[in-house]
């Protein structure tokens, strides 16, 4: 029965894959509907503020003709018991007449913490926890951790060619990505997981990049076969979060017609500075807000970071996901100061030598300590190879030992 748990909780965990990138801030959920050994309904949480899992899969049973009384749910994790945007699953579980829940980790939040969990043993649902609790807690990571620490994940990321060139010295259009374009698909799927993307001002001004997902994610593109009908509440299709688009310039140096301050109502954009510059140039950053943009100044103490006031700045804000497309310097300032949970880098099958621009091995040679990765990852996209891994200080955070 064990090797049975584990195989049904593996579909739910690859059907909670499927929202990354439509649901955060809130976790990727998916849930499996058994009877008699055989698997009657299968859903996963689709867009925030859309119904969860739970609700999906048990409306998958009625689209298929099934009864799901007496039937067991394997969900990866806890169900609500809170009125949110949506209304409680438990309640939901209860009314459908399941006889057992599988769950795989317990959701941290404060509304949940085992409420859940209890309120179906109290009706008398029999409930099995932990079943792939590791793999749902690194599906979830970033969730796990700006619950239990109140901190902001944060993801660097970067692309280079064999011999660790991140750009090539000819801007042309033909050579404008050092990564293919398979790669680079990706790379959106990377932002629409964040609720912020971050550069430095250098590439702002060689590249003028907008920072956004491209193309916008439909979350509710037409389902087939066994899945069809898992959502039927009408509601339109989500025009995708809108990540802050944030810009490292302590001398504000922001070129005032760059297509990121053309473009603030599309998105929120937020330039950190000094306070010293934010005193000695007041019409700028008056220019700026006129744009739409906000200036935010670090306070001017050398012995604080203002990386580190940045993060703590945006966790206040409720973002739960920072994605770091900076330059070679910005990446490696936030390796020096320990604050990467997650790094992704994209390695090209190409040897640029003297065409090759800026490098990622000078600024990288700085680090005083070695910087271990676990549960890494390798796939490849195209001839690209993408390399996923996280921190020793993520897997701390989020109670995994490495």
């Amino acid at each position: 029965m064990s090797d049975k748990n584990e195989s049904y909780m593996q579909t739910a965990l690859k059907l909670a894959q499927r929202g990354i990138g439509s649901v955060e801030p809130n976790p990727a959920v998916g849930a499996v509907l058994v009877k008699a050994n055989q698997v009657i309904g299968k859903g996963w949480h689709r867009e925030f503020g859309g119904p969860h899992a739970e609700i999906n899969a048990l409306e998958n049973c009625k689209t298929l003709g099934v009864n799901p009384r007496g039937a067991t749910m394997y969900v990866s994790l806890e169900p609500c018991c809170h009125q949110a945007k949506t209304g409680p699953c438990t309640e939901a579980i209860i009314a459908a007449g399941l006889v057992k829940v599988v769950v795989a980790t317990i959701d941290p939040s404060e509304h949940a913490n085992g409420k859940g969990i209890e309120q179906l043993r109290n009706a008398g649902v029999e409930v099995v926890v932990g079943v792939c609790e590791t793999q749902a807690r690194l599906l979830n990571a970033p969730f796990f951790k700006f619950t239990a620490t109140g901190k902001t994940w944060v993801i660097l990321k970067w692309a280079q060619s064999i011999d660790s060139k991140v750009a090539y010295t000819d801007k042309s259009r033909e050579r404008r990505w050092i990564s293919g374009e398979q790669s680079r698909k990706d790379v959106h799927k990377l932002r629409r997981r964040a609720g912020a993307i971050l550069v430095g001002i250098n590439t702002v001004i060689a590249d003028d990049p907008l920072l956004t997902a491209r193309p916008v994610r439909s979350p509710h593109r037409k389902s087939t076969g066994a899945l069809q009908g898992l959502t039927s509440n009408g509601a339109r299709p989500s025009k995708g979060k809108k990540a802050t688009r944030i810009v490292l310039d302590s001398h504000l140096r922001i070129p005032l017609d760059c297509k990121l301050l053309a473009t603030t109502k599309e998105a929120p954009v937020l330039i950190l500075t000094s306070q010293q510059t934010l005193r000695a140039h007041s019409q700028i950053v008056e220019k700026v807000n006129q744009k739409g943009a906000e200036v935010l100044a670090y306070p001017d103490a050398p012995a604080r970071s203002n990386l580190y006031f940045l993060t703590s700045e945006l966790a206040k804000r409720g973002i739960a996901q920072l994605l770091v497309e900076g330059g070679p310097t910005v990446i490696a300032s936030f390796l020096k100061q320990r604050l990467a949970d997650e790094i992704v880098v994209y390695i090209t099958p190409k040897i640029l030598g003297a065409q090759g621009g800026v490098g990622i091995n000078p600024p990288m040679a700085e680090l005083t300590e070695a910087v271990d990765l676990y549960n890494v990852d390798i796939k490849r996209f195209g001839d690209d190879v993408r390399l996923t891994g996280l921190s020793k200080k993520a897997l701390d955070e989020i109670s995994i030992c490495p």
